[in-house]
């Protein structure tokens, strides 16, 4: 190796988190509409194609030896759940066939989180948790919602529920201590995270408990539920982009959170919108009420 070389490889960033490979990202003629990459043999992630939905989301499907837990249910646009089924039928052959049942669970209650929710209803083995905060803190047993961590055991592999109200008032992270994983849906991703101007200070709070949640626990990498952030640090892709050519990483570095907890800290009595490297805080304004 030449001395610029090793210079050159010095100076390369590390890779955060799972090694993926290229995500479909709308560039294929012959995209397909889901894509599944393995983290490992126990954990899966599913993409929704950007060509099905703008919103291109990202799905999470986590084994233990007798339930799998999946987050999200995609944007709509599609039938998601032959592809979970797939994913849950591949995990059972190479078990011998054990039995799992389904828990369909969400980052948050936005619709493009939960649009596809209709088709598991009726799903043998399934159980499905609810949109609002009391639904999700009852399932989980958190009994003090948002200051508790619930845990879940999903055999062998138990999962902690860190409630992180603000970017919508159900929303949650899940910690995955085995992967050393923080599947982080739209708090936190390589995109714009919205904040309704009436929410500032939930989400504000919700940070700082995440921050300190994080001081506690190994992290590896977070993923989130979207990619909206290119390549070049600070620049999005225009909304509801067809193709997102040269998309940032999914993972986010644990570093991710500090920083996002003192740009939720800097909001001030009128909310701006503060860019970084690897995503943008958006105030927009309050939601009217569901």
């Amino acid at each position: 190796m030449t001395v610029l070389a090793m210079l050159l490889s010095a100076s390369a960033p590390a890779t955060v988190g799972p090694p993926f490979a290229h995500w479909i990202d709308g560039t294929g003629a012959d995209e397909p509409e889901t894509q599944v990459q393995r983290i490992d043999a126990d954990t899966f992630v599913i993409r929704q194609s950007v060509r099905t939905n703008f919103e291109a989301p990202f799905l999470y499907l986590l084994f233990g030896t007798e339930r799998a837990l999946l987050i999200d249910t995609g944007a709509g646009g599609l039938s998601i759940r032959p592809t979970v089924d797939r994913v849950i039928a591949a995990w059972r052959a190479r078990h011998g066939g054990r039995p799992v049942r389904l828990i369909v669970a969400h980052s948050h209650g936005h619709g493009d989180h939960h649009a596809g929710d209709a088709e598991f209803r009726a799903r043998p083995g399934t159980d499905m948790v609810g949109l609002t905060p009391q639904a999700v803190a009852a399932f989980f047993g958190i009994a003090d919602w948002p200051d508790g961590i619930g845990r879940y055991d999903l055999g062998k592999r138990v999962v902690e529920i860190v409630p992180t109200p603000g970017h919508e008032p159900a929303h949650i992270m899940v910690y995955d201590a085995r992967t050393r994983l923080l599947f982080s849906g739209d708090m936190l991703y390589p995109g714009r995270l919205y904040v309704p101007t009436d929410r500032i200070a939930v989400f504000r709070a919700s940070a700082g408990r995440l921050a300190a949640f994080a001081a506690t626990r190994p992290i590896r990498a977070l993923l989130g539920a979207h990619i909206e952030m290119t390549t070049t640090p600070r620049q999005d892709y225009p909304r509801e982009a067809a193709t997102h050519p040269s998309e940032h990483p999914l993972a986010l570095p644990p570093a991710a959170i500090e920083t996002l907890r003192r740009a939720a800290a800097a909001q001030g009595a009128t909310p701006g919108i503060d860019a970084h490297p690897d995503f943008i805080l958006y105030p927009v304004p309050p939601r009217p009420a569901s």
